[in-house]
């Protein structure tokens, strides 16, 4: 089954963060690839990696996960017709500094940031979501369990 969701990173070291994301994805029962290459180090081949995606025939969304200098989201977007998530992990390291590049994109450019992987993956679904009412309806029994969190928290707040 071709992916619907194909996570690139620009490390290794990226792949504990993008494991959070593809928790959410398995929970919404949605197919998934996970690939590393750099923005910076590796262009051309990151542009072979997006051509080979191009030939995808269904709905796809790239979700990205780049830390420092997050050029890795703006080059696929810029390459490509499927919608790119920015998810960068956050580093205390630079005061935050580092997510600036993740925000302030070129003219042309349309990847949004979500600093959450849980809400990376939800993004990407309500996307996929928009051509397919089955998944449709797994994310909203997603969402639906917040909602009863929330009451349950609320009467269990009342009774205190």
């Amino acid at each position: 089954m071709a992916p619907q969701v194909v996570i690139i990173m620009g490390s290794k070291g990226d792949l504990s963060h993008a494991q959070s994301v593809v928790k959410t994805l398995k929970a919404l029962e949605i197919s998934y690839e996970m690939r590393v290459c750099s923005a910076h180090k590796a262009t051309s081949r990151l542009l072979e990696i997006l051509k080979e995606y191009e030939q995808h025939a269904g709905p796809l969304v790239y979700i990205t996960i780049a830390g420092r200098s997050n050029a890795l989201s703006a080059v696929i977007d810029a390459n490509t017709r499927y919608p790119t998530i920015a998810c960068p992990p956050y580093s205390d390291r630079f005061g935050g500094m580092d997510l600036l590049s993740s925000l302030r994109l070129p003219s042309g450019i349309a990847s949004p940031t979500i600093l959450e992987p849980e809400g990376a993956a939800l993004l990407a679904a309500k996307v996929l979501a928009l051509s397919d009412n089955n998944l449709r309806q797994r994310v909203e029994t997603y969402k639906q369990r917040f909602l009863s969190e929330l009451a349950a928290a609320d009467q269990e707040v009342q009774q205190a």
